[in-house]
């Protein structure tokens, strides 16, 4: 078995290979995986952190060792926070854009490494404290959605909740229907804010998650990141009250 790692700011993450595939998520800079299969242009992966699979372009990608995804795997790195942060080699000076989210591989004073490379990082690294949920979450409104997406420059409902949550230093699953198993089970009139909130289609089947606010309000990626009124029915449209999405269930997961 291969392995590799992102050091790009972010890779497509495909149902299948090829460009016209559906985008089901993306690999952030940092995150690690393993190669399950590899063809001519595409290779098939497994994410480390979540063990979420799909293709990636084979021209997208560092190739590490066995030894490197083990002491990768063994230890826990900070993530980036803004934005507009870079990475700058200490080889060539080539510098690399990073997106909030993004893993700091060995991060020491301001350098990280990625194999026998060092990299000099520029931004901010987020605290690791489930205390910013709330104040992370804020710092993606507006945030346009995006189906696969897990970047402020395009993002789903579920990919929102993943990576606020890996922000603040607790690790879960891709997709809302993975999300839902994490937790206790909390009443409607119990809601807290950072409760994970999960809405069903009329299947009965989970189709959206969103991050419980105070005052019966909710933060989502709906067509962006937008804040609506949270009620016993589901989501209602912070200004037409509207009813948009149906309540499932909600989960806390710390």
């Amino acid at each position: 078995m291969e392995f590799g790692i992102c050091k790009l700011a972010v890779i497509p993450l495909r149902k299948e290979g090829n460009d016209q595939s559906e985008m089901v998520s993306q690999v952030l800079f940092g995150e690690y995986f393993k190669i399950l299969k590899i063809e001519t242009k595409w290779i098939f992966i497994q994410l480390a952190k979540d063990d979420y699979k799909g293709w990636i372009c084979s021209k997208q990608y560092q190739e590490i060792t066995y030894e490197d995804y083990e002491n990768l795997s063994i230890n826990e790195f900070p993530k980036v926070l803004n934005s507009n942060a870079t990475v700058q080699s200490l080889v060539n000076k080539e510098i690399i854009p990073i997106s909030t989210g993004s893993t700091l591989p060995f991060f020491n004073n301001g350098i990280i490494k990625i194999r026998n490379e060092k990299f000099r990082f520029s931004g901010e690294v987020s605290s690791g404290k489930t205390m910013d949920i709330i104040n992370y979450a804020h710092q993606f409104i507006n945030s346009p959605y995006l189906w696969g997406g897990k970047t402020k420059f395009g993002i789903d409902c579920s990919g929102f909740s993943q990576v606020i949550y890996s922000l603040t230093g607790i690790d879960i699953p891709r997709d809302a229907s993975q999300q839902v198993e994490l937790g206790k089970k909390i009443a409607i009139n119990n809601t807290a804010p950072t409760d994970l909130v999960f809405f069903k289609n009329e299947h009965n089947k989970i189709n959206h998650v969103g991050i419980a606010l105070e005052n019966k309000q909710i933060i989502h990626a709906s067509g962006k990141v937008r804040v609506d009124g949270l009620s016993d029915e589901g989501i209602k449209h912070i200004k037409s009250g509207q009813l948009t999405h149906r309540l499932h269930s909600i989960k806390r997961i710390y």
